[in-house]
């Protein structure tokens, strides 16, 4: 295996470990009590009985992902701003902040400017519990960014710009400045398949599902939880 690829592999490792710490609330050396008082909650989830049949998570592991989402996010939301403040702690030597605005716009399927322990969960479910279908789709809709069907050049290349930013340069010393746009010109001979220009859903998941590294990548997060 190539240097480049151990070290794009250590980072998956990394983002996947940091991730389960989010997901535990264990960023922060700050505790919530079990005395936590309620009525500062703005937002309450629904029963854990209905996540549970919503969700491919048992009740036991929604009650410990919601411990630790309250431990983050006190009053049961979280904003992008707060998003992006929690993100940054993941990548202290690069910017986070664009890729975390998309990540949020993941998060945030009802378009409402905050994230609820639900929409967490419902994501999360599919992260970590869905189909390789079910992950790939979640993983288009992240690229294609207005949500049009759709993934262009141009939604890839803001893509790319945001991961090398937030792994930053400290993690790539040698990296080039052209390099994003080289990523995404392979990204397109790989995966649009008609030559038309964009790649489409069906076209990336076809892809994805031949390329063994990006399978690979997709096995770190089975057992995070």
């Amino acid at each position: 295996m190539s240097q480049c690829r151990k070290r794009c592999k250590r980072q998956l490792t990394k983002v996947a470990r940091y991730f389960y710490r989010f997901l535990m609330g264990t960023l922060t050396q700050d505790s919530v009590e079990d005395d936590f008082e309620l009525s500062t909650v703005c937002h309450r989830p629904e029963s854990m009985d209905k996540l549970q049949e919503q969700t491919k998570f048992t009740k036991k592991e929604l009650q410990v992902l919601y411990r630790g989402f309250k431990n983050e996010c006190p009053s049961g939301v979280v904003n992008e701003e707060n998003f992006k403040t929690i993100y940054s702690q993941f990548f202290p030597q690069g910017d986070s902040s664009m890729y975390a605005h998309f990540l949020f716009e993941a998060f945030d399927t009802n378009k409402n400017g905050s994230v609820s322990f639900e929409d967490f969960v419902f994501g999360l479910s599919i992260i970590l519990r869905g189909t390789i279908n079910d992950r790939l789709n979640w993983a288009f809709n992240l690229y294609d960014l207005n949500k049009d069907g759709c993934i262009t050049k141009e939604e890839m290349l803001d893509i790319m710009k945001s991961i090398y930013d937030m792994m930053g340069k400290y993690t790539y010393p040698t990296m080039q400045d052209d390099a994003p746009r080289e990523h995404v010109e392979s990204f397109f001979q790989k995966m649009d398949r008609n030559k038309d220009g964009v790649v489409t859903v069906e076209e990336f998941i076809e892809s994805c599902k031949k390329d063994e590294n990006i399978m690979q990548s997709m096995q770190l997060f089975d057992n995070v939880i």
